[in-house]
């Protein structure tokens, strides 16, 4: 089978069969091409059979990625965004063993080892600040208000965030659930502040539209203008809370990722535990939720001075 029919075959899978969502077929589309591109260009634009594909070619593509090739915009690809194109490949290569492909072992594709990530996140008193520097009473100052709680209440991505509508979210039991990553299904819950903050902001509005958050710039309402064209967008909920970290003073960047991050490292740093934290972020994988070695790390220094034998004084022998 050629590379290029098998990958047009293997998005299908991913849209028909995995169910997957439509950004992560759009990136498994991109990751799988620029493979093909480069494959047909390493031999002389002839088409080439996935059963042909070999260890020595990942190596060479591995050389590519790391040596050879430079985005046009960020220059030198980080071994985060190297592995990328790998786990591609081996979602390509596991569907054409399923499918009785004779092709390389997907085990054989090994990823790049990378550096432990480090988590931005806010403190309580930088948390304050930036709730605080929204100002104002009209409705997109109570939309903001509404916004920041959430986040640091709920841990949503943002993409869940801006997706939601205003029948979602149950505001009398203070939780909701909602369909994440992969769809996997979780339920999420609303601190008091959260809570106010959407009633105050809910009472404000008087308009019949669905989406629980309204951009409130751009085209004006007109009969064209649907639910949708007024949700409001993940790029202007990026902007808006870049917006109150500079009027909170807040000198590193920071987006809705890090009020995930704080939310996270609130919880734990309060004791609630990892395996609790790993279901409230909707992650997978026990190992994602780990990356908060800064709060887990200080519980069990703790934990170590508590209980280890070698910590305890010596009694007195007088």
């Amino acid at each position: 089978m050629k590379i290029q029919e098998a990958t047009d075959r293997f998005l299908e899978y991913c849209e028909l069969d995995k169910n997957l969502s439509e950004r992560t077929i759009k990136m498994y589309a991109y990751y799988l091409n620029f493979f093909n591109d480069w494959l047909a260009q390493e031999n002389g634009k002839k088409e080439i059979h996935v059963e042909n594909i070999n260890e020595d070619t990942i190596r060479y593509f591995r050389l590519y990625l790391s040596r050879n090739y430079k985005n046009q915009f960020k220059g030198e690809l980080k071994k985060q965004t190297q592995n990328y194109f790998l786990v591609a490949l081996r979602s390509l290569f596991r569907y054409l063993i399923k499918t009785k492909k004779k092709v390389i072992s997907p085990e054989m594709i090994e990823l790049g080892k990378r550096k432990d990530r480090t988590v931005k996140f806010l403190k309580e008193e930088e948390l304050q600040r930036l709730f605080d520097a929204v100002e104002g009473h009209d409705e997109a100052s109570l939309r903001d208000k509404a916004i920041l709680e959430v986040l640091f209440s709920t841990g949503l991505r943002v993409s869940e965030l801006a997706a939601l509508n205003r029948d979602q979210v149950n505001l009398k039991t203070g939780e909701f659930g909602v369909i994440g990553k992969g769809g996997k299904a979780r339920v999420v819950f609303l601190s008091t502040r959260a809570i106010e903050a959407l009633k105050v902001y809910m009472e404000k509005r008087k308009d019949p539209y669905s989406p629980l958050f309204l951009r409130y710039s751009g085209p004006t309402p007109d009969k064209d203008l649907t639910d949708e064209k007024l949700r409001l967008s993940v790029r202007s909920i990026q902007r808006m809370i870049n917006k109150y970290r500079k009027k909170a003073n807040i000198l590193f960047k920071i987006g809705p990722h890090v009020l995930r991050h704080s939310y996270a490292t609130d919880l734990l740093s309060h004791g609630a535990d990892l395996r609790s934290v790993q279901e409230m972020l909707g992650h997978k994988n026990i190992a994602t939720t780990q990356i908060y070695t800064h709060v887990t790390n200080v519980r069990l220094k703790e934990i170590h001075e508590k209980f280890h034998s070698g910590n305890k004084k010596e009694e007195d022998p007088s």
